[in-house]
């Protein structure tokens, strides 16, 4: 099992030190590609657009504030009901050809800049103009480079093809439809949060106790070996298959991490997210299947089965309690894998997550307290640059695209804790990464081992 295990330690390393950082569906979003200017100054916003059609509640769709123009309210009690209609010209660039008495205008982008189709909408009695995008994405409205002072008294949304095509169709079809725009402010702290914060706590906890417990029985064991005056291999006595890192590998991690994370974001897509999702459930299975063999053998009926060993090819000598326990492991991370998107897949990552990061803080030891502090101040500089600093070099940050999966078209990389939100109006998950748990439990761990 040392190789299953070294393999473990050195991929979950690697992964862990990538996308340390991460914040799930943000609603507010700063672009500094696009500077704010007087009047063109509205940070970008989601905005919750929910429906009716002649009097029935409908879908919701979810748009994208503009630059400019008033900000929507947030509350939905407070935002206007109003009904919908059809820009005459479609496109919204040239005078309509009846005035607006207050509705919201349905218009295509297009042949004019977004500012002159307010404008225009605006002048014509619109109560908010919503364009429709050519792609099934979200695009940030901004104003024209050669606008300043930009005046604009309603606001402007734009939704997705599909949602607008929809809409289109039901206007098209004599349909009554009316709507709703406001975007609700995500609430500073969501009870999410502190459960994911005792969750991270409570696994490094566990992993340092039993980090702390194996390191003394085994020197328990090695003093009645000595006693007795039998010979002893002093360096592979009690390793137990762990690796102790030094100063050189310390600093080689964080190198190898980086060019990982630039990787991730260069290549990052559908099938590399799922090149991605194997080698989670490789590192998964072994560490529920560590733990569980683990924590059986604490009990008399399995104790002999986990002291009971059998050779395989391969993989040398593993107990009968391994064997019997594998193939239920193998069977979670699969169906993990293949139900990942359904709602409740979270349960089953951290499940895999939690064992995986405990059986890492097993195999993977800080042997003193200088090579502890060259980890994490080389991890503290990882952090900084590849948030921070990284936006100079590419425009945006590195470390949260990969981590919210922005070029993925998916939920993101699967090297993450997560639980969903409970009181956030927008829904999604608050995350934390691997990295932000192992790290520091290597040297609780390491504390706990020199205290007993």
């Amino acid at each position: 099992m040392l190789i299953m295990d070294l393999c473990v330690a050195f991929m979950a390393l690697v992964l862990v030190l990538s996308p340390r950082f991460g914040s799930a569906g943000d609603i507010v979003h700063q672009d500094n590609i696009a500077p704010k200017r007087p009047g063109c100054d509205n940070n970008f916003v989601l905005v919750k657009v929910p429906t009716w059609v002649d009097g029935v509640e409908d879908e919701e769709y979810v748009g994208v504030g503009a630059r400019f123009g008033p900000t929507l309210e947030s509350k939905e009690k407070h935002a206007n009901h109003t009904k919908l209609v059809i820009s005459d010209p479609p496109d919204g660039c040239t005078k309509p050809k009846n005035k607006f008495s207050g509705e919201f205008v349905l218009a295509h982008r297009g042949n004019c800049s977004f500012t002159t189709k307010a404008n225009i909408a605006d002048d014509a009695g619109a109560l908010a103009i919503i364009i429709i995008n050519h792609q099934t994405e979200l695009f940030k409205m901004v104003c024209e480079t050669n606008e300043s002072d930009v005046e604009i008294g309603i606001p402007t949304v734009m939704l997705p093809q599909d949602a607008g095509a929809n809409l289109e169709n039901l206007l098209k079809n004599s349909s009554m439809v009316s709507l709703q725009l406001y975007s609700p402010r995500r609430p500073p702290v969501d009870v999410a949060e502190v459960f994911l914060w005792l969750m991270a706590v409570s696994t490094i906890i566990c992993a340092s106790y039993w980090s702390a417990r194996s390191a003394k029985e085994a020197a328990i064991e090695l003093d009645k070996l000595l006693k007795d005056g039998s010979d002893v291999d002093m360096d592979g006595f009690g390793s137990n298959g762990a690796v102790d890192i030094n100063v050189t590998s310390a600093i080689l991690f964080v190198i190898i991490a980086s060019c990982f994370l630039v990787m991730l974001y260069k290549l990052m897509s559908f099938w590399f997210i799922e090149v991605l999702v194997v080698l989670f459930c490789i590192g998964g299975t072994e560490g529920l299947q560590t733990c569980l063999v683990s924590l059986l053998s604490c009990f008399r009926r399995f104790r002999h089965a986990g002291e009971s060993f059998i050779k395989v090819p391969f993989f040398g000598a593993v107990s009968y309690l391994t064997l019997a326990v594998s193939p239920l492991c193998i069977a979670f991370s699969v169906l993990w894998a293949v139900y990942r998107s359904y709602s409740l897949a979270w349960i089953g990552q951290d499940i895999l997550g939690i064992a995986l990061i405990i059986t890492v803080i097993q195999i993977v030891r800080v042997p003193n307290l200088k090579v502890g502090t060259v980890l994490l101040s080389c991890a503290f500089l990882y952090d900084i640059f590849w948030v921070f600093v990284s936006k100079l070099l590419f425009h945006e940050s590195v470390m949260i695209v990969v981590a919210r999966g922005d070029k993925s078209g998916e939920d993101g990389i699967p090297m993450l804790l997560k639980i969903p939100r409970m009181f956030d109006p927008w829904g999604g998950f608050s995350i934390i990464g691997f990295g932000d748990i192992i790290l520091p439990g290597l040297l609780v761990a390491f504390s706990l081992r020199f205290e007993l």
